[in-house]
């Protein structure tokens, strides 16, 4: 068979279209997953800046005093209590205060 010079045949022309499309599909399809991807990160990113941030640590716990200062104290409070400063109540709590603190 001779060999063809110049323009390709009917065929040619047919391979020709089909390789350029299918690369055009590939590079298309690639684009839209790479971009597809950006976007839920930035998503996910976005979320997480709106999320609360965490709180600061706490404040250090102060070193608790001797015992004996908290015997001091509810023997005050209960001199206040048999005085009648204090009601049942305001007893009560300042008691509750002084033994968890």
């Amino acid at each position: 068979m001779p060999q063809r010079f110049g323009r390709p045949g009917l065929l040619g022309t047919i391979a020709r279209t089909a390789v350029i499309s299918g690369t055009a599909s590939a590079v298309s399809n690639r684009v839209n997953r790479g971009m597809a991807e950006r976007d839920m990160h930035r998503q996910m990113d976005a979320q997480a800046q709106q999320q609360v941030p965490p709180s600061p640590a706490p404040a250090p716990v102060a070193p608790q005093a001797p015992a004996t200062d908290r015997v001091s104290q509810l023997t005050a409070l209960a001199d206040l209590k048999a005085q009648g400063l204090l009601t049942d109540e305001e007893f009560a709590a300042e008691k509750a205060r002084v033994l968890n603190s």
